[in-house]
């Protein structure tokens, strides 16, 4: 079974992410415009009057005029802080920040975190009584049992929104899905089962209860906690614990683990051994989930049986068990019906939804998104993966059928077809993207060299690149200050990272007969001027690097200007035969993904140039599964007004229109009117406008501007610029790039270095 290394960060490096520009991962932003006196009049005094009366009268007109449709308070009182414990409410709020961030990645939905220092249920619950109007739905987090059972059971009775426990029904969800494939590829009878459950927490019992709605015999169900077999007859069980009891005389685990079909670890690690691992039925299913070390490891487990179908709890093995492919969806799917509760028929169809996905042939975009591999239903893949993009459009809908037909939802949807594109909009691309370049990229495990190994996010990259498992990084630097920025980002100076720098003199040598061989008839260069070159700049000696084949890619930037790093670059490495050279950003704005060019290189193109920037930006986005639309964007439209500069663009179009290319076109249009669908009316001749996801702009000022003012004022995420058309994988890091942007570079290089041919025109 294969398994990767888990990524590692230190705890200074944790803190500082969380401490960041702004403290904390989430903020409030508004969603209406707020730039005028008449803005503010509607949106406060007088103007809120009116929504104010008509919810009055009509409270369900808050799903209307509020955000309470889209809002999910995330609570918990830090009494069970996962893998962690009791360490209180306020030390809870940095993860139910992290699960409002991912409601909103994941789910697009809006969260606020409420941690409520208290550990009585009655008071817990009569604060979220008295706030729950503010919200479309509550999520539970993070509380111990068996306080978590009183406070969920008396808020869904009082409550006419969604109220959900994570830690139990999110788990018994994804467990469930796991156990409906494995059980159907193993030829079972789910009605005939035998199951062993190891731990007897609030997840533990919302599978069993959840198993039992499934068409598992509650007879079948051996549940144990710390002190064993809970069984009829046994004293000092709680309430809820009596309600798992079943009649047996087995009181150990291993007693009650003899000719078992399924083993649920909710437990700690080492609790099933390899002989108990022996004595289970043919094809046995193991899902072993404590986190983060498992009850058993899957390598255990293949050391005495080859036929056992195994699950755990971590992202380094096959069929991870991650409440992640769960909980945003089912959210999602209940406030799109606003419904009043998630009841048992939700989740069953979740669950469904789920392990019917696995079933289904992986399509190709997907394919691309998780990185080249097609995963294919069987014992190494019973749950899809959490970056599946398909999830979003699948489990809502699954959901949202359930509640209109359990009679809990106040709102019907009419096509479920169109409510799937929509719910499909509200991804993320951006993550998508990177998830399948990451994916990719570990597999082919490129040397990736840093040119810039002393600067601080650099180095960090450098570091996430090696500890996230995406390939082997190289940094140039001095050893001595590499040690001391390592303490100080909490690393030890001992970290292994290899470094690489001008003291070595057998690459010293190599790297200056090369550059003396490309230079000196062009440039006039003697030896000791390459040998000057090489020794005191970094740049030149990472870029020889990659030429003299030493590193696979590179990336350079962050503490130099663009254009300084791309002279130096040009002088050691030519443009790929037959291409241009440019630059190309990827933009993402609300799920939009849109690509800019040249961003980088040419200040402007003649309209050759554009044309040929097209034919390099349609192949290159068609690597990250895009289906090329590109617009020629101008001050104009379609000729209107005709200047000197819209007739540049026009040729450029012109001049493409007399090539053989697969991809559509057109221009010159204003960027609007290639990017908002309302002009399709006034264009209805042109399949690019409202539809473009290329932007050829006519000059790399005009580029440079509009993506960075995307950035800075409307809160896009820029991935790039990409250096398209240099006959090496190298990428150059703006000024003043965070570590994540350098990362992503990194990536990007990497996986650029194994699907490029660079010896050759694509």
């Amino acid at each position: 079974m294969k398994k990767n290394k888990i990524e590692h960060y230190s705890d200074k490096e944790a803190l500082e992410f969380h401490n960041s520009n702004k403290s904390g991962k989430i903020e409030i932003i508004s969603s209406k415009p707020m730039t005028t006196k008449r803005d503010l009049a509607l949106a406060y005094s007088p103007g809120v009057a009116a929504p104010v009366k008509a919810i009055s009268k009509n409270p369900d007109l808050a799903y209307d005029y509020t955000t309470k449709g889209n809002l999910v308070a995330v609570i918990s009182n830090g009494s069970a802080i996962l893998g962690l414990g009791n360490l209180g409410a306020i030390a809870s709020k940095p993860v139910m920040e992290g699960k409002a961030v991912l409601f909103k990645r994941f789910a697009d939905i809006d969260s606020i975190d409420l941690e409520i220092d208290s550990n009585n249920p009655e008071e817990i619950i009569n604060s979220i009584k008295n706030f729950s109007k503010s919200f479309g739905g509550i999520n539970l987090e993070d509380i111990a049992a068996p306080e978590c059972f009183i406070i969920e059971k008396k808020l869904k009775e009082i409550l006419d929104i969604p109220v959900f426990h994570d830690d139990q029904h999110g788990t018994a969800i994804i467990t469930t899905a796991a156990l409906i494939n494995a059980v159907h590829i193993t030829k079972r009878d789910i009605k005939k089962i035998k199951i062993v459950i190891n731990g007897a927490g609030a997840s533990a019992m919302a599978c069993a209860s959840l198993f039992r709605k499934k068409g598992v015999p509650q007879k079948n169900i051996t549940m144990l906690d710390r002190k064993g077999i809970i069984y009829k007859g046994r004293e000092n069980l709680n309430e809820w614990k009596s309600s798992h009891a079943i009649e047996t005389k087995a009181r150990t685990l291993d007693e009650a683990i003899k000719n078992a079909d399924v083993f649920l670890g909710l437990s700690k690690a080492g609790t099933l051994k390899k002989n108990m691992v022996k004595k289970m039925a043919k094809n046995p299913i193991i899902f072993a989930c404590a986190n983060p070390d498992p009850e058993i490891t899957p390598e255990e487990i293949e050391e005495v049986r080859n036929d056992a179908i195994i699950a755990t709890g971590r992202s380094d093995y096959p069929n991870q068990v991650n409440n992640l492919i769960g909980f945003p969806y089912i959210f999602r799917g209940a406030l799109d019906v606003r419904a009043k509760t998630i009841n048992e028929e939700m989740k069953i169809a979740a669950s469904n939804a789920i392990a019917a996905l696995a079933r289904e042939r992986v399509p190709d975009e997907v394919v691309a998104a998780m990185g080249g591999d097609r995963p294919k239903y069987g014992k190494n893949y019973i749950i899809p993966s959490t970056f599946d993009p398909r999830l979003i459009s699948v489990i809502p809908v699954a959901v949202a059928k359930a509640a209109i037909k359990s009679g809990v939802a106040r709102k019907k949807i009419e096509n479920f077809e169109i409510y799937s594109e929509q719910l499909k909009q509200r991804l993320d691309p951006s993550v998508t993207i990177m998830q399948g370049i990451n994916s990719q990229v570990k597999k082919s495990q490129k040397k990736v060299v840093f040119v810039d190994g002393e600067d601080e996010n650099t180095l960090k990259a450098a570091i996430a690149f090696k500890n996230s498992g995406l390939g082997i990084p190289m940094i140039i630097a001095k050893e001595k200050v590499v040690k001391e920025r390592l303490k100080e980002i909490g690393y030890s100076e001992n970290f292994n990272i290899e470094i690489v720098n001008s003291t070595i003199k057998e690459k010293r040598e190599k790297y200056v007969k090369y550059i003396f061989k490309k230079l000196h008839r062009d440039q006039g260069l003697l030896e000791r001027d390459c040998d000057r070159m090489i020794r005191n700049d970094r740049v030149i000696w990472g870029a020889c690097m990659v030429s003299c084949g030493d590193a696979d890619a590179m990336v350079t930037g962050n503490t130099r200007r663009y254009s300084q790093s791309l002279q130096k670059i040009k002088r050691v490495v030519d443009p790929r035969p037959g291409e241009i050279m440019f630059g190309l950003n990827m933009v993402v704005n609300k799920g939009r993904t849109v690509f800019i060019a040249d961003t980088t290189v040419h200040e402007y193109p003649s309209s050759a140039q554009l044309a040929e920037i097209a034919i390099s930006c349609a192949r290159v986005v068609r690597l990250f599964g895009f289906d090329p639309k590109i617009a020629f964007l101008s001050h104009s439209t379609f000729g209107q007004p005709i200047t000197s500069r819209t007739k540049h663009i026009r040729d450029a179009v012109n001049i493409l229109k007399n090539k053989n290319v697969n991809f559509k076109f057109d221009g010159d249009m204003q960027p609007d009117v290639a990017l908002d669908e309302a002009y399709k009316e006034l264009y209805p001749f042109s399949e690019i406008v409202g539809n473009a996801n290329i932007l050829i702009m006519p000059g790399q000022h005009s580029a440079a501007i509009t993506y960075k003012t995307m950035k800075t004022l409307g809160g896009a995420k820029v991935i790039g610029p990409l250096l398209v058309g240099l006959g090496q994988a190298i990428e150059i890091a703006p000024l003043r790039s965070s570590t994540s942007d350098i990362l992503n570079l990194a990536s990007v290089a990497a996986y650029s270095a194994g699907v490029i041919n660079y010896n050759k025109k694509n």
